[in-house]
């Protein structure tokens, strides 16, 4: 079998169910996807957030591949750049709005109480944990927290092994996202800080 056959095989093999077959496929093409969110959106966080999506989509619509339209890696491409493209267009106002917001924001002053400056940080944390997605944060909890490989995660959550890497660093990215917006947003009242 030709290595397009076995990954033909390999989608239909997805879109059964098989959470082998989607780790395979995951492993195959996560760097050529990465390169082209990244080589596009200029950003690491954002390029992973891009590659969940990617992937997230190929196991959820694997079906839906066709080899008349093309290549694998051509199907995969015009999904990366589609979604790379979506993202900078979402992201554009929100970059303008924390750029003339950076002039404004103040400084915590230098000798401040080396505890306070960790419980804080520990409440930031569990703050940011519950604003992502419920999977996400079960994920991260299960590996961070109770020291679950990402293989007994996968079996847990019964997810296939890509799926499981995939959704830690999503809310990695998300949990720090999460951290710097309460750092410049007061959190309990909304306030600006």
């Amino acid at each position: 079998m030709s290595n397009d056959q076995e990954n033909i095989q390999l989608l239909k093999d997805i879109a059964a169910g098989s959470r082998q077959a989607f780790d395979i496929f995951y492993e195959k093409y996560i760097s050529f996807v990465y390169q082209i969110a990244f080589s596009i959106v200029h950003n690491h966080a954002e390029a992973e957030d891009i590659c969940h999506d990617v992937f997230l989509e190929v196991y959820q619509k694997a079906r839906q591949y066709s080899e008349e339209k093309g290549s694998i890696k051509a199907w995969l491409a015009v999904k990366t750049k589609s979604r790379s493209l979506d993202r900078l267009r979402k992201n554009k106002p929100l970059l303008i709005h924390r750029l003339e917001n950076l002039s404004g924001s103040k400084k915590m002053e230098p000798g401040a109480d080396l505890q306070f400056l960790h419980s804080l940080e520990k409440h930031l944390i569990v703050e940011a944990l519950k604003a992502i997605p419920i999977e996400q944060r079960e994920a991260i909890i299960r590996s961070y927290y109770n020291g679950e490989t990402h293989n007994e995660i996968a079996i847990t959550m019964k997810k296939p092994l890509g799926s499981v890497k995939s959704l830690i660093r999503y809310g990695l990215n998300n949990l720090r996202k999460q951290k710097a917006l309460m750092q410049w947003v007061g959190i309990d009242r909304g306030e600006k800080k």
